[in-house]
């Protein structure tokens, strides 16, 4: 059975103790007829969590490093491929010789404006053919990096859709709130009405009647600061789905909240879906590969160069070759072995080992605060459902409680501190129940998050 709550339900129990009696006393009036007229265009839940994942600016940023990650993962950047790389360079000079030669056999000579020039083009290839399958495991990890990301996107996206739906729910409460006191108010201005005039035929002292307008005052108080908390909860909202903050709108006055949760279900849905231990399951692994790579600087490195490249030389003064055209084939093999570095490489790999270590730590703290965070919240809504129902009841007893005492003051019976006493009790009923009706929906709401289910309960349903 499902629980609703909403502001008809105060109406319906309204009517059902009217019809037992033919007359309605300004009371039963006030309950019947209390409204309030929300302003905007009506805004559904649906609708308001589409918008904030829409605009969301941490979600976008989320978005926007994990497609950074996926740019990462290429074989490219785990050095899988060779580089091959494009040379040309050119040197020249023109210069003024002079020159007296040593065996004496040649003259002297004197050369101006010689130009010299020497150009080298080619093409060459560098090839880590082996470093110790490093660049498989560098490789694996930008694959569990671009999985991180993703997770992390979920996260947000999840925290965003619950505080969202919170912050939704939370308006409903303060227009439910808001129309309590509505509703208290116009008891009270009937009471206001019938001092006055049961003063000015002197059947009441005028401290009956001033009491009576102090009170009215009290709940003008009251309802509005019960306004400015209903626009407060509006511009959290507004703010949450990125819009301006002074957007009005209208919402729906239903909060329907699901008793049947089970934390079986709950914890086992989190076990194997919660963001926070998806992802720290796989910075384990990350840490994991650390120390594959640790190892792999261990290993021999074997590169592979080549290349084919043309040398252009032009020589107008000198000794040497006046002109040559040169072009061939070039290759090598470089093996490297690390024999000794200080022990660096041991503490590369300890630190390898730590960071793992620390990883499967923070794995397992990790599912202890959820543990505890999915305990406290079942029991946060095992208790609200409770309060729910005994609230619904109390609730029932505050409205004829009420009644009568609205008709005994109205005859003499009653002082007006006792009437308002129970005035007092039935606005306090009416917020303890609006109060543990959001609670459990908010309760609710985090068991979905922690449990990674919110997602396909609000967005896969039309409304809510």
């Amino acid at each position: 059975m499902r629980l609703l709550v909403t502001l008809f339900f105060s109406f319906s129990i309204t009517v059902s103790i009217a019809q037992q009696k033919p007359f309605q006393n300004p009371v039963q009036r006030a309950l019947r007829n209390a409204y309030i007229t929300q302003q905007g265009e009506q805004l559904l839940l649906a609708d308001a969590i589409a918008a904030a994942l829409a605009n969301n600016y941490q979600i976008k940023g989320l978005q926007t490093q994990e497609q950074i990650a996926r740019n990462e993962r290429i074989p490219a950047n785990a050095g899988f491929y060779p580089l091959i790389t494009g040379n040309v360079s050119t040197n020249g000079s023109k210069q003024n010789v002079n020159q007296t030669f040593v065996d004496n056999i040649r003259p002297p000579q004197t050369l101006n404006g010689i130009f010299n020039r020497t150009t080298t083009a080619g093409v060459n290839l560098n090839w880590t053919v082996f470093n110790g399958l490093a660049n498989f495991a560098t490789y694996e990890r930008f694959g569990e990096l671009v999985r991180i990301s993703e997770v992390n996107t979920r996260a947000s996206v999840e925290q965003t859709i619950a505080n969202v739906a919170t912050a939704y729910y939370d308006v409903v409460r303060q227009l439910q709130q808001l129309l309590s006191f509505r509703q208290a108010l116009d008891i009270s201005r009937d009471r206001l009405e019938l001092a006055k005039a049961n003063y000015e035929v002197g059947t009441r002292s005028k401290v009956d009647y001033l009491t009576a307008q102090v009170d009215y005052n009290a709940d003008s108080v009251t309802l509005l600061t019960q306004e400015q908390s209903l626009r407060s909860a509006k511009v959290l909202l507004n703010t949450l789905i990125v819009r301006d903050p002074l957007t009005d709108f209208a919402v729906r006055d239903t909060i329907l909240v699901n008793p049947t949760v089970s934390i079986d279900q709950i914890r086992q849905q989190m076990a194997s879906n919660n963001p926070l231990l998806v992802a720290a399951a796989l910075n384990r692994r990350v840490a994991d590969i650390g120390i594959r790579l640790a190892r792999a600087q261990r290993q021999p490195t074997l590169n592979l160069q080549t290349g084919y490249n043309f040398t252009f030389i032009d020589n107008e003064g000198g000794f040497g070759v006046a002109q040559g055209r040169n072009r061939g084939l070039t290759y090598g093999v470089t093996a490297v072995v690390p024999i000794f570095n200080g022990g660096n490489l041991r503490r590369l790999e300890a630190n390898a080992r730590a960071n793992a270590l620390a990883a499967e730590y923070q794995q397992s703290d990790q599912k202890v605060v959820l543990d505890q965070a999915v305990a406290q919240t079942f029991t946060q809504y095992q208790n609200s459902l409770a309060l729910l129902n005994v609230e619904v009841q109390n609730y029932k007893i505050a409205l004829e409680n009420i009644d009568i005492a609205y008709d005994r003051y109205r005859v003499g019976n009653s002082t007006p501190v006792e009437f308002r006493d129970v005035q007092r009790s039935s606005v306090t009923a009416q917020a303890r129940l609006f109060d543990a009706e959001f609670n459990a929906k908010a309760a609710e709401i985090e068991l979905l998050r922690l449990s990674s289910t919110i997602s396909q309960t609000f967005l896969g349903a039309k409304q809510q």
